[in-house]
């Protein structure tokens, strides 16, 4: 039996319906495109995880991923699963589907 906590989409939507309620007035902060994915394997979960860590260097705040203070990519790379220099444009030009600036 499902209960209303199980569908997932519709628990964001009401969050985020809730968030945007309380800020009132000031426009949405959420990005609209949001679609939910469900992690398939471990190749899929790198992959986003490559991607949210490559998100800074995309939109031009940092040169590279490790640039970035408030990214997760720190402990991939204090357990040496990552280089320190992981991450620049010119190792992700194109892949993630938007144009690097």
């Amino acid at each position: 039996m499902r209960d209303e906590n199980d569908d997932y989409p519709k628990l964001w939507q009401e969050i985020k319906k809730g968030f945007t309620r309380r800020i009132g007035g000031r426009g949405s902060p959420w990005q609209s495109r949001y679609w939910e994915h469900t992690i398939r394997n471990d190749a899929d979960l790198q992959a986003h995880c490559d991607y949210i860590h490559f998100n800074p260097v995309k939109h031009g705040y940092v040169e590279r991923a490790s640039d970035w203070p408030h990214s997760s990519i720190h402990r991939y790379i204090e357990r040496g699963d990552l280089p320190a220099d992981w991450g620049t444009n010119d190792d992700f030009e194109g892949r993630f589907g938007e144009p690097i600036r």
